[in-house]
């Protein structure tokens, strides 16, 4: 538990002295440019417009979160079942792999609107666009996973008897689940982008639809207050996901590297 209290300790000192630092840059430059409010607004009224507006925000971060959960945890339930068809059968490789492909050359704000047209202004094209953002880096990583096993470990268990089932879940899996969780992460990360991109494109509520009405009404401050809780959200979902890492893969190298 000390070790735990250490390094959370450490973790949490470091961040406050980085936005410290970032603040500290921002009001000097408001300072000593004697930047215009409309242009850079300084750090404290940014503060007191998300003070004002908070009340207003609240709800529509409610919304964001909703759509971010709702597609990451689809990409996530419909990713990794796929990788695992993909390096269980190069057939099905052939066959799944090139559209996989193809989709993630397309962006996807030019298919926001298409997906508005086919489901109108409702919850589902902003968590259609969230999936489709972070699906590709969990499916690809959870496959390069897969396969970065030693194959002489493989052989080993089939020569021992092994069926498998077990040694999918005892080899394979487990020497995944580093390179899955990378997956796992940038796509956190990309979810919250996917969720705003539907918002921008067709909705009334969400903090990408509130962006948009303060940017009309040329209120800067506002759209900084709203940046920043869009940032705070996606730390808070990256590092779920690396907490999460870390209590399922103690034992791996990158774990031990990361605690020194």
């Amino acid at each position: 538990m000390s070790f735990w209290n250490r390094k959370w300790t450490r973790d949490a000192f470091w961040m406050v002295v980085s936005f410290a630092a970032l603040i500290g840059i921002w009001w000097g430059v408001v300072w000593l440019f004697e930047t215009p409010s409309y242009l850079l607004p300084a750090p404290d009224e940014v503060l007191w417009s998300g003070r004002d507006n908070g009340l207003q925000m609240i709800p529509h971060s409610g919304w964001t979160i909703l759509s971010v959960l709702a597609g990451y945890l689809l990409a996530v339930v419909v990713g990794v079942p796929l990788a695992i068809i993909v390096v269980s059968s190069q057939t099905l490789e052939r066959i799944l792999y090139p559209p996989m492909v193809a989709t993630q050359s397309i962006p996807k704000i030019a298919l926001a609107p298409l997906f508005v047209v086919w489901f109108g202004f409702g919850m589902f094209p902003k968590v259609a666009v969230a999936f489709l953002i972070c699906f590709f880096p969990i499916v690809v990583d959870t496959i390069v996973g897969l396969r970065s096993i030693d194959p002489a470990l493989v052989q080993l268990a089939r020569s021992m008897g092994a069926p498998p089932r077990r040694i999918f879940l005892r080899l394979r899996l487990p020497g995944a689940l580093p390179s899955m969780f990378g997956g796992l992460k940038v796509g956190s990360a990309l979810a919250v982008v996917g969720a705003l991109t539907g918002e921008f494109i067709g909705s009334d509520n969400g903090l990408g639809y509130l962006l948009l009405s303060a940017a009309g009404e040329l209120d800067t401050a506002l759209l900084f207050a709203i940046l920043f809780v869009l940032s705070l959200l996606a730390m808070a979902f990256f590092y779920a996901i690396e907490v999460l890492e870390r209590l399922m893969i103690p034992w791996h190298v990158s774990q031990r590297a990361h605690a020194g």
